[in-house]
């Protein structure tokens, strides 16, 4: 049985892709520090699983990720443990560092030592953003060569983390691969982000913030099928290369907004019309991410599968299904935005 690690696999996207690798019959090890925006919950069904291990672990500590690659010799790590809201960067940049840059160059480290001494195979997939790439024109989508051009200190410590693995890769050997995703959402994302936090104020009958105007423009993709993206990338992807993983379909905020508010006629919940309450924009806020993923069409046959209506009308439902999630968050966690307080 293949054994991956997974680094920030109590998180969102890591949670998923834990999940669909035991499916998938991996062996799964996942090293989590617990931050604010992990969660036990999101992970509350395989704990019992007799191949998931779970160990709770900061990526800045070498040595006991070292002790980890010696236990296990995991063929793979998929690197999830990162700080990603745009909104926390801007007002605390210190942890994104620590935690982004640092952090990466710890792992980077320590498979340099693990390689060096045990001669194993390993394979690095970093999970990176489209947010570095910056803000993309209306006419263009940004290729896997279009110059990275973060705005915030979140996409700045997610390009500056590209950078050093890049050059890991060159100078080090380090058999690594970069994703460069869009938007995600779907089950068990926390409620500091757009979706869950718009359908958390919508069963709640709370109005619904946007930015502005709402024109900001999105790419979206459900984590699920870029959790199968990933998979694809460990098992064909090449070593040094870096893959967009996007959907090609933009959805402006304030549509977003109302594609949920229109889900309503098709749930059974009573809640009384919802409005949308424009606040202030934050600074530096992009105007439009946009990817072009043919390169991973192409080399890596991998297109997503579930539509951007089927998964907010199943993402939706999850929600309601577990609306003990939302109280569940980490008790550092509030959120005035939210009105979350634990």
């Amino acid at each position: 049985m293949k054994k991956i690690l997974v680094t920030g696999g109590s998180g969102f996207i890591g949670s998923n892709l834990v999940k669909l690798l035991l499916k998938k019959n991996y062996f799964v090890i996942n090293i989590d520090n617990l931050s604010y925006s992990a969660n036990p919950y999101n992970l509350k069904d395989v704990i019992k699983n007799p191949n998931y291990r779970f160990f709770k672990i900061d990526i800045n500590d070498k040595k006991k990720v070292l002790k980890i690659l010696n236990k296990f010799k995991p063929l793979g790590i998929f690197n999830l443990a990162a700080e990603t809201h745009v909104d926390r960067s801007i007002d605390d940049p210190e942890s994104f560092i620590f935690s982004n840059i640092l952090g990466v160059y710890s792992l980077l480290e320590v498979i340099k030592i693990y390689l060096k001494k045990k001669k194993n195979k390993i394979k690095l997939i970093h999970i990176s953003t489209d947010e570095v790439y910056g803000d993309i024109d209306l006419k263009k989508r940004s290729d896997e060569k279009f110059p990275y051009d973060p705005s915030s200190p979140y996409s700045a410590s997610k390009a500056s983390a590209d950078h050093l693995i890049k050059s890991y890769v060159r100078t080090y050997n380090i058999p690594a691969v970069i994703s460069n995703c869009c938007n995600n959402y779907g089950p068990n994302q926390f409620p500091e982000k757009l979706i869950p936090k718009l359908i958390y104020n919508i069963i709640k009958n709370k109005p619904l913030p946007i930015y502005h105007k709402g024109k900001n423009s999105r790419e979206w993709i459900h984590v699920n099928d870029h959790c199968e993206a990933l998979i694809k990338i460990f098992n064909k992807g090449k070593i040094g290369e870096s893959y967009n993983v996007g959907t090609g379909q933009n959805v402006e905020n304030i549509n977003m907004a109302k594609k949920l508010i229109q889900i309503l006629k098709y749930i059974p919940i009573n809640v009384k019309k919802v409005k949308i309450k424009y606040v202030k924009d934050r600074p530096g806020h992009d105007f439009r991410y946009a990817l072009n993923s043919n390169k991973i069409h192409k080399e890596l046959n991998w297109k997503p599968q579930i539509s951007l209506n089927r998964g907010l009308k199943d993402t939706f439902n999850w929600y309601l299904r577990n609306i003990n999630f939302f109280t569940s968050v980490s008790k550092k966690f509030y959120d005035k935005r939210l009105g979350l307080k634990k």
